[in-house]
């Protein structure tokens, strides 16, 4: 028997195709799933620079490449899962009514963005030592807070802004009170003794000098814009993708307004 012209599955989309017949395969991938949240483990534990999947299954049908699919799925789940703290038993937010960390979140909220920033920081810094020379040296400028208060108005202040937007289309029923609810903002500013203290027990450089600084906002934006216009297009700016994947497109133009 020529194997190369023989030994396949029936090809096109007829009735006994396989494409058409492969049901009970489909069936066996789906139960198998859960062995996808060991591979986040891995990778997590890991953070492999690359990752090769082969799919050894017939290269004909629905269930082709939906293997490969949910696989990349769960890797890129891993990299961007919101800290399960946020939660509860029930799978409901804490953080009710706010994106991020305010004056009304309860004290598991800081907790668990702090968690993230320490666990998201080493492995920062892991991964930026191997790129940089030896005896080179980093500069990094990132947003902080002064002191040891999470809401602090001068990092805090646009995404409030922004909670207020959303509450506002909640109240006129343009988005669900749900999806605000499971909304979190990946944003941690930390203070100065939280960066010390991650970038001294991760060990992956040394730190030479670390300094905070202020900036002034000014009163307007760029070319006379108005200062409410220009906190509206930098807060779309940094937020519009993630917003409009969580709530969809058509709510953009409304949040941002005037």
């Amino acid at each position: 028997m020529d194997v190369g012209k023989n030994f396949h599955m029936t090809g096109g989309l007829g009735e006994n195709s396989y494409a058409n017949n492969c049901t009970l395969q489909k069936k066996a991938s789906h139960m198998v799933k859960h062995i996808l949240e060991a591979l986040q483990g891995v990778y997590l534990s890991l953070a492999p620079k690359s990752i090769g999947i082969a799919d050894l299954g017939c290269s004909s049908g629905h269930n082709s490449l939906s293997t490969v699919k949910d696989i990349l799925e769960a890797i890129e789940a891993a990299g961007g899962r919101v800290p399960p703290a946020l939660y509860d038993e029930q799978g409901k937010s804490i953080n009710k009514g706010s994106i991020c960390i305010c004056e009304s979140s309860p004290p598991l909220v800081s907790q668990a963005y702090y968690e993230q920033f320490q666990g998201d920081f080493s492995l920062f810094l892991q991964t930026r030592s191997q790129e940089v020379v030896s005896g080179g040296c980093m500069v990094l400028i990132l947003l902080g807070r002064i002191g040891q208060n999470h809401v602090d108005r001068g990092n805090s202040f646009f995404w409030q802004l922004l909670a207020k937007s959303f509450s506002i289309l909640v109240s006129k029923g343009e988005i669900q009170k749900e999806d605000l609810d499971s909304y979190e903002l990946p944003f941690y500013a930390p203070c100065k003794d939280e960066i010390e203290g991650v970038i001294r027990r991760d060990g992956s450089f040394e730190l030479n000098l670390l300094q905070m600084f202020e900036t002034n906002d000014g009163s307007s934006g760029k070319d006379g814009e108005s200062y409410g216009t220009s906190v509206a297009n930098t807060v779309r700016a940094v937020q519009e993708p993630m917003i409009s994947h969580h709530f969809g497109d058509g709510i953009l133009d409304t949040l941002t307004s005037g």
